[in-house]
């Protein structure tokens, strides 16, 4: 039998209500981290999920059956956030060649001056760096 991803349980809590918890495996593949981030995108399950991450050190075993037992059967499908990239900060790191955290610092240390001449001194020539 195949290893179990966290949206198999989160299916699983919210529309199959079948108990995919027969053994200590099926525990051991249970992530509550990720479960409780699939179900957070959902108005209807955020209160729930800010429960059991508040009792984080619950067991896996419990936690899943809480979920089971309290969410109303429904579809839940939703697409994760993707973290914001910059144009700027991406600029600065090709610029000076450091890593995103420094380059954070040396944005905010930047004014839009000298960003731009900044920028503009990364312009190499072509058709489309002008």
């Amino acid at each position: 039998m195949p290893k179990r991803n966290p949206f198999d349980f989160v299916k699983s809590v919210s529309y199959d209500k079948k108990d995919l918890m027969v053994d200590e495996v099926e525990e051991k593949a249970y992530q509550p981290f990720l479960v409780n981030k699939a179900l957070s995108y959902h108005q209807d399950c955020v209160f729930l999920v800010n429960e059991m991450n508040v009792r984080h050190g619950t067991d896996n075993r419990l936690q899943y059956l809480f979920f089971i037992n309290t969410l109303r059967k429904r579809q839940r499908f939703s697409k994760w956030q993707k973290p914001y990239e910059s144009k700027k900060l991406d600029t600065v790191k090709a610029y000076f060649g450091v890593s995103t955290k420094v380059a954070k610092e040396y944005l905010e240390l930047l004014n839009d001056k000298q960003y731009r001449d900044l920028k503009d001194n990364m312009k190499l020539g072509g058709k489309d760096n002008g």
